[in-house]
């Protein structure tokens, strides 16, 4: 049974993005640089300690995330979407799948730099 990914998850990472993004989700998870979930990741937003926000397009409902784009849009966040939630999950060492979840800044973070490229790569998706 494959989910199907919504119209409304924009924008969508391609193949090659995603497997990128999850690599750094699962280094900044080993770091202890994520907050897990919709409500933390909305938390870490409205805190101002939200570096990216990554969201699963597979959501269902999508509704309950699409509050996410617009808060990220007025914080200046980038935020993409990627085709799985059970992929963001096990990138996040959780045993769950995980719709949404946030990307902490830290200061002299060893994955800092590979953070900041990838958010150069996402807001081209733009």
């Amino acid at each position: 049974m494959t989910a199907e990914i919504s119209e409304k998850a924009f924008p969508l990472a391609g193949d090659r993005l995603t497997q990128s993004i999850l690599d750094i989700v699962q280094e900044a998870s080993n770091a202890k640089m994520i907050k897990k979930g919709a409500n933390e990741a909305t938390k870490a937003l409205n805190r101002g300690i939200a570096d990216l926000i990554v969201l699963a397009g597979d959501t269902n409902p999508i509704e309950i995330l699409l509050h996410l784009p617009l808060l990220c849009e007025d914080k200046n966040v980038p935020y993409v979407f990627v085709p799985s939630k059970t992929a963001l999950g096990r990138a996040a060492q959780v045993s769950r799948n995980a719709v949404a979840l946030a990307i902490l800044q830290m200061e002299n973070s060893p994955i800092t730099a590979k953070v900041q490229a990838l958010k150069l790569e996402i807001e081209r998706l733009l």
